[in-house]
C-alpha cells in the first residue's frame, strides 16, 4: 500500500493499493520534491467521477506505469472536493495550455509545483510516452523547462485578477436587459436548458431567470423556466423511482445522464424547485422536492447529522463488474415482468421505446408527454394514472434494492452541507413541512458544534468523527447563506449573529483590501502558487458572488454600510466583465437587488413567527424578510414591537413606510403588479 491509506477521502483510498508511490497533497510531500529535485505529476479526480476509475484501472494499476512513475516522478493524488484551490490554479493552468478541462486532471510541475504540462485523460501508453519525454526534458534542458513554465505561471496570476472598473457609479438595473436577451438566444425551447450537450442543470440561472421574469413580467422567461424545470423532472437527469438528480446529461434531451448523484446538485435543486412551486403550485414540483428529500435523508444523511457528498455512476452489474448507470437502468423483460398487465401504460408513459432506449438493451425512463395526455389514451383519468405511476415506483424500488447499490462518497464537506441546510430551509418555506425544518436545525447544530473550530475557523471536510482540513472561503460563504435563510424561516436571532460572526472572520482572514475581493485560501493558510479569487459561477455559484449577495442582505438587516460598500464595489468591478449572462447569474440577482421594485419586510408581534410562514409560503423573491416575537436589538427591527399589535413595516432603500396590521394588505402591497414587459 502507499501513502494514501492514512487519508480519509474516499477518492484518496481507491488509490491505495496502487502500485503508484502516491502521496497526499500537503506540505512535507512539496518539500521532498523539492529536496530530490524531481518533477511532481498531480493527479486530480473524485469518488464520483467515471473517467477517473477507468485511467486507474487502465494506468494506475498498472506495474510498468508505476515503474515510470515511481523511477522519475513524486506523485500526489488529490481528491477535487477535499482541495478546491489545488484543483482550481491547476484548472486554470490546463485550460490555459488545451483551452478546456475536466476530469481526471493530470499536471506535471516543476519541484517548486509551477506547472509545465497536463491534460485529462490519456490512454496508458501515451500516458507512459509523455511522462518519459518530459523527464529527458527535464533531465537535459531543464532551462527550457523552466522559461515555459515561468510563462504559464504569469499566466494562471493574470486569470487571478480581477481589474477595478473606473467609472464612479454602479450601472442601473435596467442594464440587465440586453444582458438576458443575448442569453435567451442560447435557449432550447424544446427541451429546456441551453441548445448543447452536454446539458448541465445550473440551478442558479434559473433561480436568476426565473425571479428576473417574474419582476419584468416576461411571460417568455417564466415560460422557458417552467419548460427546463418540468423537462429535467421528466428526464432520465431526475430518479423518479428513488428522487434526486444526477449530475449532468450525456444528450440535448435530459435523458441519459451521467449517473453519480452530487450532494450540491440536488441542495440548489431543492432551493430551485421549491421556489419555482411557491410561483406555480405546480404539484410535479412538490413530487420532485419530496422525493429528493427523501433520497437525501435515506440514502446521504448519517447519525452526526451531516450529509455524505455524493453516490458514484458506477456499480457492480449482472455479470460482477463495475458499470457506469448499472443501478439504475432497465431491460424491457424487467419491466415486463414486475409491471405484469400493467406494462403497456408504463411503457407508455416512459418510453419503452425508441425515444427511451438507451444502449446494451438498456432502457434509461424518460417522459416526453404529460400524464394528462396518456390518461386520456388508456381512457383512465390523470388522477388514476398518477396513482399507478405512484405504484409502479414503489414496485421498482423495492425490485432495484436488490441491486448492488454505487459506491458512496462518505465525507462530510462544510460548504455542500450548507447547500442543501438551504435547500432543506426553502422546502420547509414552500411547502411548510416542520420535518424539514427539524433536519436543517440539526445540520446546523453539526456545523456549529462539529465544522466550527474554538479558534472562530471552519473546517472543510468531517468523516469518522474527525473534522480536517481549514475551509474555504466558499464554506464561509454558504454557511452564512444558509443561516441567513435558517433565521428567515424560525426568526431565531443565534443564526443571524453567526452568520454576522462568520461574515466578519472572512473580512479579516480572506479579504484583500487592494483587490477589493475575497481570497478563495485565508491569509494564514497555506498558499499556493498562485492566488484563487473565484469569481465565475459555474454548476455553483462563486464563493465570491455568494459572499457579496450575503453582505447585501446583512448590511440591510445590521444597518451595516461597510457591508453594502463591500458588495456594491465587489459587483461594480464584475459588470464589465458579465458578457454571457449564464457565468454570472449570482452576480445579477444581487445587481437586480437595486432595483425600485425591491423591498425589505419587518414583521414584528407576538405571532410574528406564523405570519413570516405565511410570507415565506409565497413567490417574494424582491423582498427581504426579518422579523421578530419579542423587542429586538437586531437594526432593522429596533423599535418596532408592540407587544398588543401585529405591524407590518415595508421598507426600500433605508425608508420605511407606516406599518399597518394587515398582512394581506401588505402581501398585495408587496406582490409585482401584472404587466406586460417586451
Amino acid at each position: 500500500m502507499n501513502e494514501l491509506q492514512h487519508e480519509t477521502s474516499p477518492y484518496l483510498l481507491q488509490h491505495a493499493n496502487n502500485p503508484i508511490h502516491w502521496k497526499a497533497w500537503n506540505a512535507p510531500t512539496l518539500e521532498t520534491a523539492k529536496t530530490e529535485n524531481k518533477l511532481i505529476i498531480v493527479s486530480i479526480g473524485y469518488s464520483a467521477c467515471h473517467w477517473c476509475h477507468v485511467m486507474e484501472h487502465e494506468s494506475f494499476e498498472s506495474d510498468e506505469v508505476a515503474h515510470v512513475m515511481n523511477s522519475d516522478f513524486i506523485s500526489i493524488k488529490v481528491d477535487r472536493e477535499e482541495r478546491p484551490d489545488v484543483d482550481a490554479i491547476y484548472m486554470k493552468a490546463v485550460q490555459l495550455m488545451t483551452k478546456q478541462g475536466g476530469w481526471p486532471l493530470n499536471v506535471v510541475c516543476l519541484p517548486d509545483g509551477r506547472p509545465v504540462w497536463g491534460g485529462t485523460y490519456f490512454k496508458k501508453d501515451n500516458w507512459m510516452d509523455i511522462l518519459q519525454q518530459l523527464q529527458n526534458l527535464y533531465r537535459d534542458n531543464p532551462e527550457k523547462m523552466i522559461e515555459y513554465a515561468k510563462k504559464l505561471h504569469q499566466g494562471i496570476e493574470v486569470l487571478a485578477v480581477v481589474d477595478k472598473n473606473q467609472s464612479e457609479e454602479i450601472a442601473h438595473p435596467d442594464n440587465l436587459k440586453p444582458l438576458v436577451e443575448k442569453w435567451s438566444k442560447s435557449f432550447d425551447w424544446e427541451f429546456g436548458g441551453y441548445a448543447r450537450a452536454p446539458k448541465f442543470m445550473m440551478p442558479n440561472n434559473y433561480l436568476f431567470l426565473q425571479r428576473y421574469g417574474y419582476q419584468t413580467q416576461s411571460k417568455d422567461l417564466l415560460d422557458f423556466t417552467d419548460l427546463t424545470l418540468t423537462r429535467m423532472a421528466y428526464g432520465g437527469l431526475f430518479d423518479t423511482i428513488d428522487g434526486g438528480f444526477a449530475r449532468y446529461s450525456v444528450d440535448i434531451r435530459w435523458h441519459v445522464p451521467h449517473f453519480e448523484k452530487m450532494l450540491y446538485d440536488n441542495g440548489q435543486l431543492i432551493s430551485l424547485y421549491s421556489e419555482a412551486y411557491k410561483r406555480t403550485q405546480n404539484p410535479l414540483y412538490k413530487e420532485v422536492i419530496e422525493k429528493t428529500l427523501a433520497f437525501t435523508e435515506r440514502e446521504l444523511f448519517n447519525a452526526d447529522a451531516a450529509f455524505y457528498s455524493a453516490l458514484d455512476a458506477d456499480s457492480i452489474n449482472k455479470i460482477g463488474t463495475l458499470e457506469e448507470g448499472a443501478f439504475y437502468v432497465w431491460e424491457k423483460e424487467e419491466l415486463q415482468q414486475v409491471l405484469k398487465a400493467d406494462y403497456d401504460i408504463f411503457a407508455e408513459l416512459f418510453n419503452i421505446n425508441d425515444f427511451g432506449y438507451w444502449e446494451h438493451d438498456n432502457y434509461v425512463l424518460i417522459q416526453s408527454q404529460t400524464p394528462l395526455n396518456i390518461a386520456s389514451q388508456f381512457g383512465m383519468t390523470e388522477t388514476e394514472l398518477l396513482q399507478k405511476k405512484k405504484n409502479w415506483e414503489q414496485l421498482l424500488f423495492h425490485e432495484r434494492e436488490k441491486r448492488p447499490k454505487p459506491r458512496l462518497d462518505d465525507k462530510s464537506l462544510t460548504s455542500w452541507n450548507a447547500i442543501m441546510l438551504k435547500g432543506y430551509v426553502d422546502a420547509y418555506k414552500a411547502l411548510e413541512k416542520e420535518q424539514y425544518l427539524a433536519v436543517a436545525e440539526k445540520n446546523a447544530e453539526f456545523l456549529i458544534q462539529k465544522q466550527w473550530s474554538e479558534e472562530g475557523f471552519l473546517w472543510h471536510s468531517y468523516k469518522n468523527g474527525k473534522s480536517t482540513i481549514p475551509g474555504f472561503l466558499e464554506d464561509y460563504a454558504f454557511v452564512i447563506d444558509a443561516f441567513i435563510a435558517l433565521y428567515q424561516a424560525t426568526l431565531n436571532e443565534k443564526h443571524l449573529l453567526q452568520a454576522k460572526q462568520l461574515t466578519d472572520y472572512c473580512l479579516e482572514h480572506f479579504y484583500d483590501e487592494a483587490k477589493q475581493f475575497f481570497a478563495f485560501n485565508a491569509k494564514d493558510n497555506q498558499q499556493l502558487i498562485a492566488e484563487h479569487f473565484e469569481t465565475e459561477d459555474n454548476v455553483i455559484p462563486a464563493s465570491n458572488s455568494v459572499m457579496a449577495n450575503n453582505l447585501y442582505t446583512l448590511s440591510i438587516l445590521f444597518h451595516n454600510s461597510y457591508y453594502e460598500k463591500i458588495a456594491l464595489q465587489m459587483l461594480h468591478h464584475m459588470i464589465p466583465y458579465i458578457d454571457y449572462a449564464s457565468a454570472y447569474s449570482n452576480w445579477l440577482n444581487l445587481w437586480l437587488n437595486l432595483s425600485e421594485a425591491n423591498k425589505e419586510l419587518a414583521i414584528s408581534g407576538k405571532d410574528a413567527l406564523q405570519n413570516i410562514r405565511k410570507f415565506n409560503a409565497q413567490y417574494l423573491p424582491n423582498v427581504i424578510m426579518a422579523g421578530s416575537t419579542e423587542p429586538s436589538q437586531l437594526p432593522f427591527l429596533q423599535n418596532r414591537f408592540d407587544e398588543n399589535k401585529e405591524l407590518f413595516y415595508i421598507c426600500r432603500n433605508k425608508s420605511c413606510l407606516l406599518p399597518n396590521s394587515s398582512p394581506e394588505q401588505t402581501l398585495s402591497e408587496l406582490k409585482i403588479q401584472q404587466k406586460s414587459w417586451k
